[in-house]
């Protein structure tokens, strides 16, 4: 039997990466991969286990169809690795960094995707964009603005399993869990 494709999402400082990591081990003991994505800027300042590439580089492993999964979002291409669809194969639930804007693509090509909504209080959200310090006050505004708007939209589309991280890691770890648990195959956990 095939294994589930879990798509994670969340507006960026929602803290994916943290959530991610934080869960690497329990998710392995329950036969789920993490895959990493390809992404055209340096790994070092990504700061999730990925991998940076050039524009050009991307764009030749996209013609080579090395991806299973590419898009792109905020001035960046994305790409989940073409490895991925034999991990399903053969059976191993697969976690995946996703993006919003990229769900319905997603869906079509991975029907039985289970999704993944990080949700975050806009008050840590926008203190955890400012730490982070990547973008202008501006770039922040527009972000909270994007996630709101993503927030309205979402309750006429497809359903998704939502997680608030706005508070203890440990929490929003136990519900990604739970989320595994419930959509499992059978004999998988």
């Amino acid at each position: 039997m095939d294994g589930k494709l879990i798509y994670l999402m969340g507006p960026s400082g929602s803290g994916k990466d943290s959530l991610i990591e934080a869960a690497r081990e329990p998710l392995r003991a329950m036969n789920c991969e993490i895959i990493r994505r390809v992404i055209t800027r340096s790994a070092e300042s990504v700061g999730e286990d990925a991998v940076g590439v050039t524009p050009g580089e991307f764009e030749r492993r996209q013609q080579a169809g090395d991806f299973a999964l590419a898009w792109h979002a905020n001035g960046l291409a994305y790409g989940i690795p073409v490895e991925m669809d034999q991990w399903l194969k053969d059976g191993r639930n697969v976690l995946v960094n996703g993006s919003r804007a990229n769900l319905r693509q997603a869906q079509e090509l991975y029907p039985t995707l289970v999704p993944v909504l990080l949700t975050v209080r806009d008050e840590v959200l926008r203190e955890r964009l400012l730490k982070r310090g990547r973008e202008t006050l501006e770039q922040i505004d527009a972000r909270l603005a994007r996630n709101a708007l993503f927030k309205d939209r979402r309750a006429s589309d497809t359903p998704v399993n939502l997680i608030d991280n706005s508070g203890d890691l440990a929490t929003a770890v136990n519900q990604l869990l739970d989320v595994l648990n419930l959509n499992a195959a059978p004999g998988q956990t």
